[in-house]
């Protein structure tokens, strides 16, 4: 079962990815080190997932995050790339990122076109927004996880 690890607490540095999000997608991610992605626990399946995160001591927002291997662009290595709901100025290059995932909403796949996975993308994050805006979803945008400070 997809779910029997959620929620899911993560923390780590976000590092630079493919370079895809931002500039062929238009929808920025923020990405986690090998470290964190390889120590998601095996219950955890590659697939969308939504949750809260918070990048630094900055309030926290609504995330949708993308865990395996984009199947669409052939990737030999893991990731976690996280969609941040929120417009940052700038690069969030070496700040820390802390994320609650809490749901899946479907399993990796590839795409016929970029455009295809354009679009799915943003069903991901329709889907991520009004799953949130639940009772039970909502109460973790002030999880303890936020308050405390970063160990990175």
């Amino acid at each position: 079962m997809v779910c029997e690890s959620l929620p899911f607490y993560a923390s780590g540095l976000i590092i630079k990815g493919f370079g895809r999000g931002s500039k062929e997608l238009g929808i920025p991610t923020a990405n986690y080190s090998d470290e964190v992605v390889e120590s998601l626990p095996e219950s955890i399946q590659t697939g969308v997932y939504y949750g809260w995160a918070q990048v630094d001591q900055s309030p926290v927002h609504k995330m949708v995050m993308s865990i395996g291997w984009n199947p669409f662009y052939n990737n030999t290595k893991k990731s976690m790339e996280t969609h941040i709901m929120h417009k940052f100025d700038g690069d969030l290059y070496d700040c820390n990122l802390k994320t609650i995932m809490l749901g899946y909403i479907r399993p990796e796949r590839s795409f016929n076109s970029l455009d295809e996975l354009v679009a799915e993308i943003k069903n991901d994050i329709d889907t991520a927004t009004k799953k949130l805006d639940e009772p039970d979803m909502i109460k973790y945008k002030t999880d303890a996880f936020f308050e405390k400070a970063s160990e990175n």
